[in-house]
């Protein structure tokens, strides 16, 4: 039976502080199928499983359908990636379930879809309004207010920074956002996305959190260095790249990589990212690059690419991308200075996979050690990362970033900041 592979996955809980949020983590591979096994499952109480894997394998409707069958309650959520956290390991080419059971903490969910009726912006705007701001519990009557939003989007069919703009029109003050957008390795091909429990092409996906007695902490720092070198974006049309300084984009960008990684374009631009800002002192953004075109000598980004803009070409060591991760995790203790969250769902960006290469683990692991090593660790390799720098400032597309979010839910409510 389906289902019955999916049984019995390793049950986590974190007792100390009046925990009450529980987490089980189970993975695929085609080699060894499902591990861990065991006789204890959260299939019955979770509320919400976490998906993230390969496009080939969540194309297999066998192993889909598994979770959907031993998960029949929950809401099913995730996305394609350019590599899959598990713990502190990145696997590729496998299937990372993590079931999360919360005590008190009510989610809803929203699904659109991109497409010649549906720009990015609006599809933000759609997801936001079709939240509700307060959820009634029919038995109690207690009423909890939208706390977090969690989104996936498509990572080659969304403009992010727009898709981020329309969402963040019509939430309210004080509830935040944070997600990431799919991948598909280095092959740019497709993305899927889970929505209505079903990967597609094209799709966003969003889940909001509700409550006072959950405590949701974030941050997102790169480690990359610029470049002296400076341009002025002298024509552009949202995150599509035509010119700098007057001269096509393309053939200046190539021109400044040499023969070699020009070649390998788009791929071989992940490590070649921008570095963009307006004004002077405005904390910089960075996009990284999905697709060129030789034709019009331009170059499309995951996010807007405004004209009047300065851009600045980066690359990374491995030191400083390690550092960068663990700047992350560090701005996520601030939401729990006296304690450890029992859930990190980390998306870090495919183009710092190929800097740290073979040694991608240690980032997954220096998060871990600054978290206290007791949180559940999951998530995967973005082509874009959805959240604000640090907690209170604007939500942002950002690229080439690892960007963490922590759970963690308590018996009492969380005194409000």
């Amino acid at each position: 039976m389906l289902s019955g592979a999916i049984l019995g996955l390793t049950q986590l809980e974190v007792p100390p502080f009046h925990a009450k949020m529980k987490t089980e983590q189970r993975k695929w591979t085609q080699s060894r199928g499902w591990s861990p096994r065991s006789a204890e499952s959260l299939a019955k109480s979770a509320q919400l499983v976490l998906v993230f894997g390969s496009v080939a394998v969540l194309r297999q409707r066998r192993l889909t359908a598994a979770i959907r069958a031993e998960y029949s309650a929950a809401h099913i959520f995730g996305c394609s990636t350019a590599g899959e956290i598990c713990g502190s390991h990145v696997l590729d080419d496998s299937l990372v379930v993590t079931a999360v059971q919360f005590d008190s903490t009510p989610i809803r969910s929203a699904q659109v879809k991109v497409g010649p009726a549906v720009a990015s912006f609006e599809a933000g705007e759609q997801i936001a309004r079709q939240l509700p701001l307060v959820v009634r519990d029919a038995t109690t009557g207690v009423e909890d207010k939208l706390l977090h939003v969690l989104v996936m989007t498509d990572g080659l069919k969304v403009n992010g920074s727009a898709f981020v703009a329309g969402l963040m029109k019509h939430l309210p003050d004080g509830v935040s956002a944070t997600g990431g957008m799919a991948g598909d390795g280095v092959r740019f091909g497709e993305t899927l996305v889970y929505r209505d429990g079903v990967a597609e092409t094209g799709a966003i996906s969003a889940l909001g959190l509700y409550g006072s007695r959950l405590k949701v902490g974030y941050g997102s720092l790169g480690g990359w260095d610029t470049f002296d070198t400076e341009w002025l974006i002298t024509r552009s049309e949202a995150n599509v790249l035509y010119e700098l300084d007057g001269l096509p984009a393309l053939a200046l960008y190539k021109e400044f990589l040499g023969a070699g990684p020009a070649k390998g374009l788009p791929a071989t631009g992940l490590l070649f990212p921008l570095s963009l800002r307006a004004e002077e002192d405005e904390t910089p953004v960075v996009r990284t690059i999905l697709a060129v075109d030789e034709a019009a000598q331009s170059i499309t980004f995951a996010g807007d690419v405004p004209e009047g803009a300065y851009a600045q070409l980066m690359q990374a060591n491995f030191s400083r991308l390690i550092d960068g991760a663990t700047g992350a995790a560090r701005i996520c203790q601030q939401a729990l200075p006296s304690s450890e969250p029992e859930l990190a769902l980390l998306i870090s960006c495919v183009g710092r996979r190929l800097v740290l290469k073979e040694r991608v683990d240690e980032e997954v692991r220096a998060v871990n050690n600054v978290l206290g090593g007791s949180a559940t660790l999951a998530g995967f390799y973005s082509y874009g990362e959805i959240s604000p720098f640090t907690p209170g400032a604007r939500c942002e597309l950002h690229n080439q970033t690892m960007t963490i979010t922590t759970f963690s839910e308590r018996e009492e409510p969380f005194k409000a900041a």
